[in-house]
């Protein structure tokens, strides 16, 4: 860790991301229920393709979300690729998603990003060590979803995603986002993809509220 890491350490003892116990960036706890494997969810807002969840947005689950697209826990975001990365395995090894797909990550605006160090649902996807492909953004008129109602989020997301270049033709794209609603972000994520020319069989998140 080094002699910077080890005083920050003793000023700022390290806890769980998922539960705030001491000692451990994410404990043993945490890790067994972040591993839970993958479900298939049905958001109210239909994206078109099955959506997969690891888990609620709930307990271990919705802490480590929140730590690492909140709280500026940088750290936990290559736990939760390695989390993701095993999601995918799974997913691959039944039949629901074909192998070796390209991730693309949930578009975010611009200034979200820069303010939380990075993009934390793009770094969770380059954590796996699969090809991420970062080519969907939202315009900054877009406002925060958490706050808005159903009817709100799928008014706020239409025209909203952008494409930064198209993705290779004919790719095949996984949609990677943190968390799913109402399933309209996800939805206008799989639209542009498809308009563009890409083969999108499946959208995954690390959460369904």
């Amino acid at each position: 860790m080094g002699v910077l890491g080890d005083l920050a350490e003793l000023v700022l003892p390290r806890r769980c991301a998922g539960c705030g116990a001491p000692g451990e960036l994410l404990c043993p706890a945490c890790r067994v229920a972040l591993a839970a494997p993958p479900q298939r969810v049905f958001p109210p807002t239909s994206p078109h393709v099955p959506v997969f969840a690891l888990g609620p947005y709930a307990g271990a689950h919705r802490s480590v979300v929140l730590e690492m697209k909140e709280r500026d826990n940088l750290a936990v975001r290559r736990y939760v690729g390695a989390v993701l990365a095993g999601a995918l395995d799974y997913l691959e090894a039944r039949g629901d998603i074909p192998h070796g797909a390209t991730l693309v990550p949930a578009p975010t605006r611009p200034s979200s990003a820069r303010a939380r160090g990075g993009d934390p649902v793009a770094q969770c996807c380059r954590a796996t060590g699969r090809h991420v492909a970062p080519v969907l953004w939202l315009a900054e008129r877009t406002a925060d979803q958490s706050q808005l109602t159903a009817a709100q989020r799928r008014a706020n997301m239409a025209g909203a995603v952008r494409l930064r270049a198209a993705p290779e033709p004919a790719a095949t794209c996984i949609v990677v986002d943190d968390v799913v609603t109402t399933g309209a972000t996800l939805q206008g994520s799989v639209e542009k993809l498809l308009a563009h020319g890409a083969e999108v069989p499946a959208c995954i998140a690390l959460c369904a509220a």
